[in-house]
């Protein structure tokens, strides 16, 4: 298997906010404002990041009077997402401290 595309996979799920509206679609199909309202995000925000999942194959759209209605492009992303929090529950906050990858590795730490 070449690795390249299952990084750009996971870089693709890496945004907070495009995880968010992944792990929504995984219940059920939604609209723009659906998600705005369940995940308190800008209107914008969730259009720019629909956007971009729908580019990388990972969400599509139907049209639903003046409306989109989104939903998984893949049930296996939701068989995937299941995954990832049952390795999560079993590396408790490993992850999460990880100095590479974990919750502060964007910012600066100071000494």
């Amino acid at each position: 298997m070449e690795l390249a595309p299952a990084a750009a996979l996971f870089r693709s799920l890496g945004d907070p906010a495009r995880l968010m509206i992944v792990r929504r679609l995984a219940g059920s199909p939604a609209r723009v404002n659906d998600l705005v309202a369940a995940l308190g995000l800008a209107q914008s925000t969730v259009s720019k990041h629909l956007a971009c999942l729908r580019d990388c194959g990972l969400v599509t759209s139907q049209p639903a009077g003046r409306a989109s209605v989104f939903r998984l492009a893949q049930p296996a992303l939701a068989e995937m997402l299941a995954a990832a929090e049952t390795v999560l529950a079993a590396t408790g906050s490993a992850v999460a401290l990880c100095p590479a990858w974990g919750l502060d590795a964007g910012e600066e730490k100071s000494s």
